[in-house]
């Protein structure tokens, strides 16, 4: 059986984060989901997933200083991080690229504009197959 890519989804609204999740598992992925960026950092250390997509607003320790210290770790620094946020102003995107995101895509979220991205950051044809 093929590898399934899993994706470490952190994200603080439930109704956002089970969307999303519902949609990741039906086009293929194993998901892995976490409510605040403290639980984030500790599901990539324990979860070992292929990407992030991670919400940049989030309680406690927010999504740039989480990709801040994930790209810092020799361990999670190439972990393709995907920042998922409603700040769509061109600052908010080099922000979250200078914080050590891959990627940026905003909410609400085009599906298939991101599992293009995710498609791309994980080395796979833009047709979205897995194997």
């Amino acid at each position: 059986m093929p590898h399934r890519p899993r994706i470490l989804l952190v994200e603080d609204d439930e109704g956002n984060r089970d969307m999303l999740a519902w949609r990741l598992e039906r086009a293929g992925f194993e998901i892995g989901v976490a409510f605040d960026g403290r639980a984030g950092l500790t599901a990539v250390r324990t979860q070992a997933p292929d990407l992030i997509l991670l919400d940049l607003s989030l309680p406690g320790i927010n999504g740039w200083r989480l990709a801040k210290l994930l790209k810092a770790d020799v361990a999670t620094r190439n972990i393709p991080v995907i920042a998922l946020t409603a700040h769509a102003m061109p600052w908010d995107r080099d922000r979250a690229l200078e914080a050590g995101c891959d990627d940026y895509e905003t909410k609400p979220v085009e599906f298939a504009r991101l599992l293009g991205k995710i498609q791309a950051s994980l080395g796979r044809p833009p047709d979205g197959s897995l194997h």
